[in-house]
């Protein structure tokens, strides 16, 4: 039966057959089994195999170039990375509207399609991350250490609380990726090099200073001359964006705030004194111990381990026949930071010492030596000298602080109630306000219209004022969630009405596009009057020879340094810009100050004195060029294997 069935699927037209069903399904199949990037991925980076490095990229030879592909989540997850930063970094000025732009996702989807065009080329190289190089690697992490040293409980510990919670095994192929994608771009990083001759030229530079003269123009009079229609109309069309109406929301609000509340009733005996009996051991003062100790360190062999134990052991003998415990941690202790103090360590609470330690310490009495007992520091000799604390303080004691708590904790309990039934009522009827408010004794309050700029009163609140501009809430009229302005204070709000940015009528601001126009034809004037000066600076004259006639105010600045902000950040950057002068002849050039135009003239420029600058500073110049080459080197090489490799990009999964 088999046989006869494979005979009859056998033969051209069969294989026709089938080639033409095959047709509608490569139409059907994730797109990325034909070169594109895959339904659930932002992006998508080839690159040929190592072993045909010119292989065309079409499809079906595509199916031999190596590639990796960024997933949605993978560039969720780093998106949302980038807005914690943000948010942290900005604080009360963070956007999330504006985060949300195109330029903001493709900054996160190019260092993520970076990193993958280093993992192809390291493949590409071979690179092999070993796994004694990644545990070497985790093991170096502060996160996963207990006192200096790699713990594997810990470890578990913080990956299971990672976000998102990862096993070991899962980080360990995240570092040992990462290792790869890192190793040829650190190598280039640190491969820069600035030469002795580099770094003499920048501290000359650094260094330099000019003498210099200025000349202050004279104010160019107002412009006052008429300005035509076709004038005006060019202007406000050439200049769409100085006459734009900003973006105004009108919104309506219920302020929640604690100290405007009724007071709460105060706390009667009997809730007070069950708080105590609850929380008593919050009265109760820390157990503390006045220890001693001395200290005999032992070495990583049997032999060392053995003869510490029985000199631990002796010293402890000595002490329970009354030698001095003091005078004996002095001559034979190996803690450095008790040896001299008699081995005193002072009063020592739980949770501070080694566990061997601990649990040795507070199993004795006062004046009982115990040892040797064994830690990871070696065997130590204890001496317990006193005990302090664990006793509790009485009700009367602690009455108005347990009065002052309860009615702190009854005054926020009333805020969270009042505030969770508003929130559970507006949920009901997510596009009014005032129903719920009128029903919890609320009232709602009105403001606006405002912009970003001239918000006021609480709209003034950075959350507040987020919130009255957010998307979400201007298209669908519903009310906020509750925005916190300070602890038991917040705000619900609805936007009423809402205005885009919009172009104001010509009609509504031809004053203004008047007076824009009067600004600058005077601004034009004063440039044109600084030109005809450097025209004659430029033919041969002297800015002294001219000072009277063209009624300059004359500011002569010799030994400018570079940097300065004299007369003004502009000016000095300015006066180094031009190039140095040429024998006898001062360069020239202009630059706007305070309103009004300045020429100058630079007469003579002095280059830095390298001797002036210690070797400490010279060395720390030349590494931070070498820094600085090493990671143009790597930025280079990154730039060249993106251009070598194929990068596809799904705009619309962003």
């Amino acid at each position: 039966m088999l046989q006869k069935l494979r005979d009859k699927t056998s033969g051209w037209i069969v294989t026709v057959i089938l080639g033409l069903l095959m047709i509608p399904f490569l139409f059907v199949i994730d797109s990325s089994y034909l070169g594109g990037v895959g339904a659930q991925n932002v992006a998508k980076v080839s690159a040929p195999p190592g072993w045909w490095k010119s292989a065309p990229s079409w499809w079906p030879l595509s199916l031999f170039w190596n590639h990796h592909e960024i997933s949605n989540e993978e560039f969720r997850t780093r998106f949302e990375q980038a807005r914690m930063q943000a948010r942290e970094q900005d604080g009360d000025n963070f956007d999330p509207r504006e985060f949300e732009s195109v330029e903001n996702k493709r900054v996160v989807l190019d260092q993520l399609i970076d990193e993958q065009v280093v993992r192809l080329a390291a493949e590409d190289a071979r690179i092999v991350i070993g796994d004694a190089a990644v545990r070497d690697y985790i093991a170096s992490i502060p996160a996963f250490q207990r006192d200096g040293k790699f713990d594997a409980d810990q470890y578990r510990l913080v990956l299971a609380q990672s976000m998102p919670p990862r096993t070991p095994a899962m980080f360990e192929e995240v570092v040992r990726t990462s290792l790869q994608q890192s190793i040829i771009p650190s190598a280039l990083a640190q491969s820069g090099f600035a030469t002795k001759g580099e770094s003499e030229r920048l501290l000359k530079l650094l260094g330099e200073t000019r003498d210099v003269e200025f000349a202050l123009l004279p104010e160019v009079p107002a412009d006052t001359a008429a300005v035509s229609d076709d004038e005006i109309k060019q202007w406000y069309e050439g200049h769409p964006k100085d006459f734009l109406q900003p973006e105004t929301v009108s919104i309506e609000y219920v302020e929640l705030d604690a100290a405007k509340m009724p007071a709460v009733a105060a706390a009667d005996e009997a809730t007070l004194r069950q708080r105590y009996e609850e929380e008593k051991a919050r009265f109760v003062a820390p157990e503390q111990r006045l220890a001693s100790h001395i200290l005999i360190t032992a070495g990583t062999d049997a032999a060392a381990q053995k003869a510490a134990e029985g000199k631990a052991a002796k010293l402890a003998e000595e002490a329970r026949q009354g030698a001095d415990f003091a005078a004996l941690a002095k001559a034979n202790s190996d803690d450095p930071g008790s040896k001299d103090e008699g081995g005193d360590l002072g009063w020592v609470e739980r949770d501070v010492m080694v566990k061997p330690f601990e649990d040795a310490l507070y199993a004795m009495q006062p004046g009982e030596i115990r040892g040797p007992v064994k830690t990871d520091f070696g065997y130590h000799v204890l001496k317990l000298r006193e005990i302090k604390g664990g006793e509790g303080r009485s009700f009367e004691d602690v009455r108005e602080q347990l009065a002052a708590e309860q009615l702190q904790a009854d005054s926020e309990k009333a805020f969270n109630e009042l505030s969770g039934r508003l929130v559970d009522l507006v949920y009901k009827n997510p596009t009014a306000l005032e129903p719920a408010a009128k029903e919890v004794g609320l009232q709602v309050q009105q403001l606006g219209p405002f912009s970003r700029t001239t918000a006021a009163g609480i709209a003034a609140n950075p959350a507040v004022l987020r919130a009255a501009f957010a998307d979400a809430l201007i298209e669908d009229g519903t009310v906020s969630d509750p925005i916190e302005i300070t602890p038991n204070h917040s705000v619900m709000l609805r936007v009423t009405a809402h205005t885009p940015e919009q172009a104001m009528p010509l009609a509504q601001v031809r004053d203004q596009v008047i007076a824009a126009i009067h600004v600058h034809r005077t601004a034009e004037q004063s440039a044109k009057a600084a030109d005809a000066l450097l025209a004659k600076l430029e033919a041969g004259q002297t800015l002294q020879a001219l000072a009277e006639p063209e009624k300059l105010q004359l500011l002569p600045m010799p030994g400018l340094p570079r940097t300065a902000p004299m007369p003004s950040v502009e000016a000095n950057q300015a006066v180094f810009a031009v190039a140095p002068p040429a024998g006898d002849k001062p360069s020239h050039g202009k630059v706007a100050m305070e309103g009004r135009y300045a020429v100058f003239a630079v007469t003579k420029v002095t280059p830095g004195d390298i001797s002036q600058v210690d070797a400490q500073q010279q060395a720390m110049l030349k590494q931070q060029l070498s820094q600085i080459d090493g990671a143009a080197a790597a930025k280079a090489y990154v730039d060249g294997m993106r251009k070598r490799f194929k990068v596809q990009v799904q705009e619309d999964q962003l």
